[in-house]
């Protein structure tokens, strides 16, 4: 069998079938196992090795993406059904909006399958292909974020400090929305295209994304670090100069005005928006990028596990954002106050129509077994409706 190099810290090893190697690195000695890429078997260095089995990935991580799941998956699905049926005037801004959030529930639905992996002890049981879709719809989701983000920030840059010049109508806007959703998905594509799955023979368990095959390592680095340009850097920049743009007009303009309580609140927005643009996805964004090109450069990484941790923390943008560019309106929020209680009034109405059947059913011939129910048992039936509704 032709031999295969195993990359460790730097140092390059070859190997043949079924034979061990040791080497000293760090004052450790590790056993390096040959790479069997045909069947996709791997063992990684002790860094990775303590990552992967550590409560970090298998405690922390699962439970950060059952927050995100239980908080953005209503919220977000609330957001687009107000902007879709309850908002009659749709301004761009709006189709923006409905677009990012979208993009954040896309992404949110595949997080029991993520859940599920790091719980698992990162042992990935779903098969490549749902491996594949996972990770290019968390890393779609993250550059459709930080995409729209950018678009958003830009047309409100316009309507605060460039009010009377001519803005984009909302065919415009969704021809931008649609340019927006297939540069991601030409930027996330060549994630389909390499195996996302390796086994890890030292833990007898098969990873999702965790881990990279030496034969596939130049692909990723170059691709990630074009792809972090592209989804992270420029729509970074513009975000910020949109923002800082915006501050500044707003800091002035109140200097020579008494200070209202609308700048005031959009002052703090530009900060929040900004604050969570870089925390959510600065660190990933870096860290990805570094960690391609130490594995690249053969060296080894030992920020490992923050590298993991920060891609699991720009998922946090997902359950933040319809609090940040939905729920801070006060529109909205009315929007969805109506919708609840029009809900809540249509299924009291209903259960009340079905309480009435109850007590005064229609003159029928019926046996004795299935004779109306007693009063007793009628009012009993009441009152467990009204208290599942909350009356």
């Amino acid at each position: 069998m032709k031999k295969q190099e195993v990359v460790y810290n730097g140092s390059v090893m070859k190997s043949s079938t079924q034979k061990r190697w040791h080497c000293l690195s760090d004052n450790t000695v590790l056993d390096i196992l040959e790479i069997n890429e045909t069947s996709e078997n791997i063992n990684v260095t002790l860094t990775i090795l303590n990552v992967l089995d550590s409560g970090v990935t298998q405690i922390f991580l699962p439970l950060i993406y059952i927050i995100i799941f239980i908080v953005g998956l209503p919220t977000n699905a609330m957001a687009i059904w107000v902007f879709l049926f309850r908002t009659k005037k749709k301004h761009p801004v709006t189709v923006l909006m409905v677009n990012l959030a979208l993009a954040d529930l896309l992404f949110i639905i595949w997080l029991p399958l993520k859940i599920a992996y790091h719980f698992n002890g990162n042992n990935w049981i779903f098969g490549e292909p749902l491996c594949k879709v996972l990770v290019g719809f968390f890393y779609g989701n993250m550059y459709c974020s930080t995409i729209f983000i950018a678009c958003i920030s830009v047309l409100r840059y316009w309507d605060v400090v460039q009010p009377l010049s001519q803005k984009l109508n909302n065919q415009a806007v969704v021809c931008v929305s649609v340019c927006v959703w297939f540069v991601v998905w030409l930027i996330t594509t060549p994630l389909y295209l390499y195996d996302q799955t390796v086994s890890v023979t030292s833990l007898n368990i098969v990873t999702c994304h965790d881990v990279t095959l030496h034969s596939q390592l130049i692909f990723p680095e170059v691709y990630f670090l074009t792809m972090g340009v592209v989804g992270y850097v420029i729509p970074c920049v513009v975000c910020t100069v949109a923002y800082v743009l915006m501050f500044r007009f707003l800091r002035s303009s109140m200097a020579h005005t008494h200070a209202n309580k609308s700048k005031r609140k959009a002052i703090i927005l530009i900060i929040t928006v900004l604050v969570m643009f870089l925390v959510c996805f600065t660190p990933s964004n870096i860290m990805l990028m570094v960690h391609y090109s130490l594995m690249t450069a053969k060296i080894q990484n030992n920020g490992y596990g923050i590298y993991i941790v920060t891609l699991c923390l720009s998922s946090l943008n997902s359950c933040v954002d319809p609090f940040v560019y939905y729920f801070i309106s006060e529109e909205f929020r009315e929007h969805v106050k109506n919708t609840l209680m029009c809900h809540r009034k249509h299924i009291i109405e209903r259960m009340r129509i079905s309480i009435s059947a109850l007590k005064f059913p229609r003159k029928t011939s019926t046996p004795p077994s299935q004779a109306p129910k007693s009063g007793h048992e009628t009012s009993t039936i009441a009152g467990s409706l009204r208290t599942a509704v909350g009356e």
